[in-house]
């Protein structure tokens, strides 16, 4: 019963179809609360067709998802409060300042007066945003939009935040001042779902990474416990075909032995995530 109460998503049996083609497959995933979940796949894994369905903008066509015991629906006027969202493509109003699209999204949410006043300020200091507040959007930097939006979706203090490919075209350095933002999220106790393409990203801020490909997540565990079922060890090699194998290995002395046979050049190196994630994905998925 305990362990039930500390979830705060249940995705039970959802399947999403478009005609033939079927975007999510009978998937089901719990996610418990101030959790870090990292949503990773490849294009057309179904990872954005899920996000839409958790945030009520898609109807499942079988199955069900509760958040905080209810149902979401598109009218669950009272889940969509406890939900911030980060999408995909730029979402600022790109006429208006940095300031201003915060104060469209505090009216979207009702917030008035002073504690709109207050949330606003609290924002553009949290983002690293104050110098730019007067600044038209369009005018930002990538990094400083994407900071803008995650603002945005902060500005009613949501419970849960998803986040589908936050820093998807933003340089490197903005990227590592994102991923500081999540992981005081993280600490705040806010429940985050997260899509990327970067391995190395959800490595980096996610407790547990859930591996999704022709809409099911075929593996669902923390970055460490992925890697060790795979093995230790990888060795990188071409073959006579002049095509890049990977083999995998439980113990440094098996991989040795294995690479002194190989004539080619080769790369003996730890197992990363992004072994397991190409692994997995080359394999068929039943």
């Amino acid at each position: 019963m305990g362990e039930k109460m500390s979830e705060i998503i249940n995705i039970e049996n959802v399947t999403k179809k478009y005609g033939d083609f079927i975007a999510v497959d009978k998937l089901n995933l719990n996610i418990k609360k101030g959790s870090f979940i990292g949503l990773l796949g490849p294009n057309g894994a179904g990872k954005t067709t899920l996000i839409s369905i958790l945030i009520g903008l898609l109807k499942p066509s079988d199955g069900k998802v509760f958040i905080m015991g209810q149902e979401m629906s598109r009218n669950n006027v009272f889940l969509k409060k406890q939900i911030g969202i980060v999408p995909q493509h730029i979402n600022l109003d790109k006429d208006l300042t940095v300031k201003e699209n915060l104060i469209l999204a505090a009216k979207l949410f009702r917030i008035k007066g002073k504690e709109r006043e207050i949330q606003i300020e609290k924002l553009l200091d949290y983002m690293d945003l104050k110098k730019v507040e007067n600044r038209i959007s369009r005018n930002l930097s990538g990094g400083m939009k994407r900071k803008l939006m995650i603002a945005k979706a902060l500005i009613h203090d949501p419970e849960i935040l998803f986040l589908d490919e936050p820093t998807v075209g933003v340089d490197l350095n903005a990227r590592r001042k994102i991923w500081d933002t999540l992981k005081v999220m993280k600490n705040m106790g806010k429940t985050i779902i997260l899509t990327t393409h970067y391995i190395e990203e959800a490595e980096h801020l996610c407790e547990k990474i859930a591996l999704m490909d022709k809409g099911r997540i075929f593996y669902n565990d923390t970055s460490e416990n992925l890697k060790s079922s795979l093995g230790k060890y990888t060795v990188e090699y071409f073959d006579e075909h002049k095509i890049t194998k990977y083999k995998y290995f439980k113990n440094i002395e098996d991989a040795k032995i294995f690479s002194s046979s190989i004539e080619e050049n080769f790369i003996l190196r730890e197992v990363s995530l992004e072994d397991v994630f190409y692994n997995f994905t080359n394999r068929k998925v039943t």
